[in-house]
């Protein structure tokens, strides 16, 4: 009995120094270990005006997995962990041609993605810090192409993001780039990663479905930000027939759009005259600079591969969480 008594203590123990190490490393690279079990979330807390809210302790948390109630072990509120950050635009002619014009000036989309580079080129240049963070430029119309990979170099970005551009074939694949960029650019990853996508959000022609993309940003433990431009315009046809069909696709686009970051944990947003696209980035920077760091060890059965559902409250009213809806157990 002595012996078996001992060996159990000494088996706790050697879980209790990998936990230990574990979250000792969380502080440097969250990450998802099979070894010791370790699950890490970012979340954004809103209050009931949206404004985001940053003096929550972990005690003000509470946290289901699959329905059971979790221990958070790690919690930190000011997280200094590396960033990465991915520009993702539709540069699709469908975009352009289903009304993507400037009511009030006539601006052909041409001219509204020559303001998307300004205002993304802002964001990444106050958000990026010098040598720790790092970012990348991709667009996606008939094909997905990165015109710039992971680079600390703001010169870089700039440059691909004069690189944008109307193509003349057909093809929006939204889903395909999603999926392509979570695995290609950001799955390999540490620290804290934002995928901030500006379209329309209509998927034509690409391989992959939604449920697959928001799978693939969710194993990299990708945020989206998904900005919607399809509503900033005053919709304006030949054809009554096309015009007629415009409001049920605008609906199919911000409902993935919606989904796309309501999955991942980030937030969705419209392009209008009252919310301009500055005004935008300026928001998803505040919450990047405000997010809480949280880690837990579930106690679970099965194997891997399996999803698991995330719910993260709080036990203040009129609070609002935004993290990711669930992992996979790789």
């Amino acid at each position: 009995m002595t012996v078996l008594r001992s060996s159990r203590i000494m088996r706790m123990t050697r879980r209790d120094l990998m936990l230990g190490a574990a979250f000792s490393a969380f502080a440097q690279e969250p990450k998802f270990s099979t070894e010791v079990n370790v699950v890490t979330l970012l979340a954004t807390v809103h209050d009931r005006g949206g404004g985001v809210v940053t003096n929550l302790n972990r005690e003000d948390f509470l946290l289901e997995e699959d329905g059971v109630p979790q221990t958070i072990l790690y919690f930190s509120r000011e997280s200094d962990l590396p960033l990465t950050i991915g520009i993702l635009v539709d540069t699709s002619r469908r975009v352009i041609e289903s009304g993507f014009l400037d009511k009030h000036t006539g601006r052909s989309g041409e001219w509204l993605i020559k303001d998307e580079r300004l205002a993304a080129y802002t964001f990444l240049d106050k958000v990026l810090r010098e040598g720790k963070d790092l970012a990348f430029v991709a667009h996606f119309d008939y094909r997905v192409e990165v015109l710039q990979d992971l680079t600390y170099s703001r010169t870089e970005l700039a440059s691909a993001l004069d690189k944008l551009a109307v193509p003349g074939r057909v093809g929006t694949l939204l889903y395909k780039a999603v999926r392509d960029c979570s695995e290609g650019q950001m799955r390999k990853q540490p620290g804290r990663k934002a995928l901030i996508i500006l379209g329309d959000g209509i998927d034509v022609r690409s391989p992959t479905t939604i449920a697959t993309a928001i799978e693939f940003a969710q194993r990299a433990d990708t945020i989206i930000y998904s900005i919607l431009f399809n509503k900033i315009t005053k919709i304006e046809t030949i054809d009554p027939g096309v015009a007629a069909f415009r409001p049920f696709i605008h609906a199919i686009g911000k409902r993935a759009m919606q989904r796309l970051a309501r999955e991942t944990g980030g937030e969705y947003f419209e392009f209008s005259e009252n919310r301009p696209i500055e005004q935008i980035f300026a928001s998803i920077e505040e919450q990047l600079r405000n997010q809480y760091s949280i880690g837990y060890t579930p106690e679970r059965k099965g194997g891997g591969g399996q999803y698991h559902k995330i719910r993260l409250t709080t036990r203040q009213p009129g609070l609002t969480v935004q993290t990711r809806a669930g992992y996979y157990a790789d």
